[in-house]
């Protein structure tokens, strides 16, 4: 069964599913796949710890309660999510599952239009959006969050005011 709802702002929503996988012994293992705390995830935080950044983990987003970010900046505005290449469809590492093939290629989809109906209402409501796949080097996608985090900080404070917190490392003046 599949439900549609209409957007406020406009932008698509994705069909929610209420489908069953394959088999009990496949939603059992669906049911233990971690949602946070991922290895990659781990390996983004430590690296984001060590530039001295601190932010919220696993956020309930803006306007969409059900969908949560895996870093956020709550102040800056920014959003980032580390996405797993089964789970978001990763075009060099994505498998597609054999068995109830149809099912597992709309959930897929499915999910993947999730993440840029994420992106579209994150980024329309004035935030910045990082996604960075499982298999990238974490110390690299840490300094690209730094940058964005950064050049974000550099504006406006979220009181609407120019910043004057000084940047992790930074002497205070």
């Amino acid at each position: 069964m599949r439900v549609t709802a209409a957007h406020p702002e406009g932008l698509p929503t994705p069909p929610r599913h209420v489908a069953a996988p394959s088999s009990p012994a496949v939603s059992a293992r669906m049911a233990r796949q971690g949602r946070r705390d991922t290895a990659p995830e781990l390996a983004l935080r430590r690296e984001l710890h060590r530039l001295g950044l601190r932010y919220r983990v696993d956020r309930a987003l803006p306007g969409m309660p059900r969908r949560r970010a895996d870093v956020v900046f709550t102040a800056a505005r920014l959003a980032v999510f580390v996405d797993g290449c089964f789970w978001h469809a990763c075009p060099d590492h994505a498998t597609q599952p054999a068995s109830n093939a149809a099912w597992w290629r709309e959930k897929l989809a499915t999910n993947v239009a999730r993440d840029r109906d994420t992106d579209a209402r994150l980024t329309a409501q004035g935030w910045e959006v990082l996604r960075f796949w499982e298999h990238a080097d974490m110390r690299a996608a840490a300094g690209l969050v730094e940058d964005a985090w950064r050049r974000r900080r550099a504006g406006l404070s979220s009181s609407g005011s120019p910043s004057t917190r000084p940047a992790p490392g930074e002497p205070a003046t």
